[in-house]
């Protein structure tokens, strides 16, 4: 950028008259066209939409998405939670991750009866050393120390998520709107994830039923047949999420949403956005999850030989959702026990939901 102008930067300045002579006025286009097309490079090498499609132009969609861009990258780093997730990951950078507080981590509550079911689930056990517990509350973050290896205490100002939170409660939007911001925070960090509710029970390693090369894909209460129709009704206690550009913006553009819906939660905001033009312009690929297989008291997986997760969704209470779980784990416990040839054959079904019937 200097070779040019600085070698004829020694040449006269003025004329007599005092007007600039025409090598200098060249020299100094020149060196103004060199400097705007470096500023150019720069600029392009700095954004992340030369990885978006073009299609996105100059539309009020486009303006979104860089207000989504410029609001995602403003975290400073946490050096705390980067160490707990790269001890935790997985080949492929990814890891699992549930969040956890005093109410439901208490012994022989919804915490006990989650790692339960990795120990006795088919090839879940080795999944425990990916497993990152978030815990909400200095009780959790003390009882995950004593009992897991992968813990991370998440700090909320001006916010107690000690006490069970009640469904649709105040605390309880702040906890599942904190939480996808902090899921935002893992996809910044170049980690993928499977999320899950610590009351969902893991009965069989769910990654050989994930979709390959797919950006976003969500458990469903309800399963109409068609993973890609997004009539399906999603639960967001069970994703599984890549890390790439499409879900940070994604994520953020879901997180800014609750403004847009005040009083929602991040379920059901999502079932406002999952159509918006937005997600197409970023070209998002999402998929929903067979209840066959991804089970919940909402819609049981029927096939013990199929199913690898099942949920306590619809369901509310504390106390309800042990009740049930138990009842689940004693089940799973009840076919894994029978001899390989009668499990062939048999035609279990599962006695819950009962206290969660509504």
């Amino acid at each position: 950028m200097t070779g040019t102008g600085g070698e004829n930067m020694n040449g006269p300045v003025h004329s007599s008259s005092g007007r600039v002579h025409k090598p200098v006025v060249r020299i100094t286009v020149l060196f103004l066209a060199v400097l705007a097309v470096s500023c150019l490079v720069l600029y392009k090498s700095a954004s992340p939409f030369e990885f978006l499609p073009r299609s996105l132009g100059s539309s009020s969609d486009s303006d979104s998405l860089s207000v989504l861009y410029r609001q995602t990258y403003k975290r400073k780093v946490d050096l705390e939670l980067g160490r707990v997730l790269n001890k935790a990951s997985m080949k492929g950078k990814t890891v699992i991750l549930t969040t956890l507080n005093d109410a439901w981590a208490e012994p022989g509550s919804i915490f006990d009866l989650f790692l339960e079911s990795f120990q006795i689930g088919e090839k879940t056990k080795e999944l425990l050393n990916n497993l990152v517990i978030i815990s909400l509350d200095q009780k959790a973050h003390a009882r995950c120390l004593a009992i897991h290896p992968h813990c991370y205490a998440l700090k909320t100002e001006g916010l107690n998520f000690t006490r069970e939170a009640p469904f649709m409660s105040e605390d309880y939007l702040k906890m599942m709107w904190r939480r996808i911001e902090f899921l935002n925070t893992v996809l910044e960090m170049g980690y993928s994830f499977v999320f899950t509710d610590a009351d969902i029970m893991w009965l069989r390693n769910p990654f050989p039923r994930f979709y390959p090369r797919v950006d976003f894909q969500i458990a469903c209460d309800k399963y109409y047949g068609n993973p890609k129709d997004k009539s399906n009704r999603p639960n967001g206690g069970f994703t599984y999420v890549r890390s790439n550009l499409r879900t940070i913006l994604f994520y953020r553009f879901w997180f800014m949403s609750r403004k847009t819906y005040p009083g929602n939660h991040d379920q059901d905001v999502l079932n406002k956005i999952k159509n918006h033009r937005v997600l197409e312009k970023i070209e998002l690929t999402m998929r929903f999850l067979d209840t066959a297989y991804f089970g919940g008291f909402c819609e049981r997986s029927k096939d013990f030989s199929k199913v690898c997760t099942m949920h306590a969704n619809c369901c509310y209470g504390l106390e309800t959702k042990v009740h049930d779980l138990k009842i689940v784990l004693e089940d799973w416990k009840n076919y894994t026990s029978l001899p390989p040839n009668e499990r062939a054959s048999a035609s279990p079904s599962w006695r819950a939901p009962q206290n969660c019937r509504t």
